[in-house]
């Protein structure tokens, strides 16, 4: 039976709090397209992903039109490319151009999958694809590439690790007259998920099936208007147990929209990754739910521990709402794409040493960091080990999307607009960790690795 109160409040949430669907996208495997000449191993791509994904829109806006909920992006992410580049030889940027392709062809915000994993070593393909990243995310518009330099069970492949500062700071470079946006779609990974389906780092692992579907939920500003009704006067376990049942109604949505996806597509649904994914919208802030809590500014003192307690209360009532979670699954913390986290940078609040720090107990890690243009690659190199250091040892996902604004320094500011927001160039630490970066090699796996 439905509940009528539960029906307006999900339309209040909708109308006056943001609650979204951030992302409905679709996994394709495309091992079954390799092949000796790069020519036809793109051809392949091309027809599988056309084919699978070209009524992906329309079903989203017909969810859409049906249940009056918003399903921001469409999205399609692939197998790492560097495996289909290891079997073809030739030049990677001949992906990247069938991937934006086809991108445009079926009307897809984003596909992701220019991506290689090298936490434990470099396998033929995976250099030849990095070292062409930048110039695939300067030429085409839709394309995402990512990169896992670090597991647990692997440890940290140093070498990687400075081939990614390198990276991003040529990524930067070529798009300067654009914002630097290049940057902002690649990310660098410690046990990355192979479920995940947001962008920029989403990518269908060789262990997914064929085809999938995948959902991305959101909701911050559900979750801090619960809050602010519930006033002054509530316990910090009594806050907890409030986004707790807060997040379980964000996950049941979530459920339905991917079911019924996966039903009118006829591909099996996968996963809800119950990440609260904010935007620049107002109100729609995980920075502004930590201010709910009680912290005057995040950034403050206490901005980890109730971050911590955010993270594992969304996590509690999603699992009670959905058998299939999966992805990121946390709260996002991206500097740019968040109103509250913006104005936490703007009064001095929020460094970067203390998003570090907040990184540990959250989803996913410095995300959507602008930094100085002159910012040096090696330095952007230490700041990738540092995440991968910490998901590494604490056993979860960690990553480092970070934009060096060319030509711009400190107090100025990016603008992306849409779902990017705009950026404040942050200040970093600017003592060189270059004899460290350039020893190369690889950190091994910290103990709790063996478990078995």
């Amino acid at each position: 039976m439905l509940n009528m109160g539960d029906i307006m409040e999900t339309i209040a949430m909708i109308q006056e709090e943001n609650l979204d669907i951030r992302t409905v996208t679709m996994g394709i495997s495309l091992l079954d397209c390799c092949d000796g000449s790069i020519g036809v191993s793109c051809e392949k791509a091309y027809r599988k992903i056309y084919a699978r994904s070209k009524d992906l829109v329309r079903a989203g806006e017909a969810i859409e039109q049906k249940y009056g909920i918003p399903i921001i992006n469409k999205r399609v992410s692939v197998t790492p490319i560097a495996i289909l580049a290891g079997a073809s030889g030739g030049d990677p940027m001949e992906y990247a151009r069938a991937l934006d392709r086809v991108a445009g062809d079926v009307g897809v915000n984003f596909i992701g999958g220019f991506s290689a994993l090298v936490h434990k070593g470099f396998s033929p393909g995976d250099r030849e694809l990095i070292e062409r990243i930048p110039e695939a995310l300067s030429c085409t518009e839709r394309v995402c590439a990512s990169v896992n330099v670090a597991s647990t069970k692997a440890g940290i492949n140093m070498d990687a690790v400075a081939l990614m500062g390198r990276t991003i700071k040529r990524a930067a470079a070529l798009t300067a007259d654009r914002q630097c946006i290049g940057a902002a779609k690649l990310v660098v990974f410690c046990n990355a998920p192979e479920d995940n389906p947001f962008m920029a780092g989403a990518f269908h692992g060789p262990g997914e099936p064929d085809c999938v579907i995948n959902v991305g939920v959101s909701g911050p500003g559900v979750v801090r208007a619960a809050l602010k009704k519930a006033g002054e006067g509530q316990s910090l376990t009594e806050i907890a147990e409030i986004i707790k049942k807060t997040a379980f109604k964000i996950t049941r949505m979530g459920q339905m929209v991917g079911s019924e996806a996966s039903e009118m597509l006829g591909v099996p649904f996968g996963i809800v990754d119950l990440s609260l994914a904010p935007t620049p919208a107002i109100g729609d802030s995980v920075a502004r739910i930590l201010e709910e809590i009680g912290l005057e500014k995040c950034g403050a003192h206490g901005s980890t521990a109730a971050l911590a307690m955010l993270n594992d209360a969304v996590k509690k009532g999603g699992v009670m709402a959905s058998s299939c979670v999966g992805g990121l699954s946390g709260a996002f913390i991206p500097v740019s794409e968040d109103a509250g986290m913006i104005d936490a940078v703007a009064s001095g609040a929020l460094t970067v040493e203390k998003l570090e720090a907040m990184t540990a107990v959250c989803s996913v890690g410095l995300d959507m960091i602008v930094v100085p243009g002159d910012t040096h690659e090696d330095v952007l190199a230490a700041m990738i080990a540092d995440e991968a250091a910490i998901g590494m040892i604490n056993g979860k996902t960690t990553a480092v999307r970070v934009i060096p604004a060319i030509g711009k320094g400190v107090g100025e500011t990016l603008e992306f607009g849409g779902l990017l927001g705009s950026g404040p160039v942050m200040r970093l630490n600017t003592m060189s960790p270059s004899r460290m970066i350039r020893r190369g090699g690889r950190i091994p796996a910290p103990i709790q690795s063996l478990k078995n």
